[in-house]
């Protein structure tokens, strides 16, 4: 792992399994964003393969979401611009895949960690699985990973996690709203489950699972225009005084 972060994959018979890493709490440089783009979708053109199982290395957390450095570094709405349509490519890319996607969630996630979790269509949690959308507190908004979250904890939910930004939601709040499928109280129960899971799902006809995929994802087409125009909205929002300030606060 460097420190721009690295993108693993292991195919294991027709199951790839996708590790993200970072030293910053598996936050995401546009560098690493980019990467996991690609992969998903070389991945979802790839037709030896079933099926992807999604996660991040380490014990600690799943996803911090934005990389800090990378969003202080920010001088223009260009670059503003450009950095969160990274994100917005991800949440595409798990979109458009043409094979189911398992998220592994292991331990805390926060802002686009959350995004990410959203955009898998079957998650596994634990009990240390806590989630946060932070970014009103530091002058944004979760804007480009609104249309995922809504997508599987509703308007209201999504409104009440984004006007709390200093609170952790439970892993049972996010089962309970359905954005984990299933939650564990260990990681080794988690990934027992998740084994016997994938090897069941990938020995179903490959075809009927790619066409339930476009079941799935029915109505978002429109997401490859709005997305980007919510990546505009944090690209120039993040460019404020009381974003920087809250920033440097967060780093220290």
């Amino acid at each position: 792992m460097t420190t721009s972060g690295s993108i693993l994959t292991e195919i294991k018979e027709s199951v790839a399994t996708v590790t993200f890493s970072h030293p910053a709490s598996n936050s995401f440089p546009s560098v690493l964003l980019q990467k996991l783009t690609d992969e998903l979708c070389n991945l979802g053109n790839n037709d030896t393969i079933a099926l992807i199982v999604l996660k991040s290395e380490g014990t600690g957390a799943f996803c911090a979401g934005a990389s800090f450095d990378e969003l202080l570094s920010i001088t223009n709405l260009e670059d503003g611009s450009k950095f969160f349509s990274g994100f917005a490519n991800v949440i595409n890319a798990m979109r458009t895949c043409s094979k189911p996607i398992i998220g592994r969630i292991h331990g805390k996630s926060v802002g686009g960690g959350v995004g990410l979790a959203a955009a898998c269509d079957y998650t596994f949690a634990t009990k240390d699985s806590a989630i946060k959308l932070s970014e009103i507190a530091i002058g944004i908004g979760p804007f480009v990973i609104e249309p995922a979250v809504s997508r599987k904890i509703g308007k209201p939910a999504f409104t009440e996690m984004t006007l709390t930004p200093t609170q952790w939601k439970t892993p049972q709040w996010a089962k309970e709203n359905h954005l984990f499928s299933e939650v564990f109280d260990s990681v080794e129960e988690l990934d027992d489950h998740l084994e016997r899971f994938v090897i069941s799902l990938a020995s179903y006809n490959q075809e009927a699972l790619m066409e339930m995929k476009k079941v799935f994802w029915e109505g978002t087409m429109h997401w490859d225009i709005l997305l980007y125009e919510r990546a505009a909205i944090s690209g120039r929002l993040v460019l404020s005084d009381f974003t920087k300030e809250a920033l440097e606060k967060f780093k220290k």
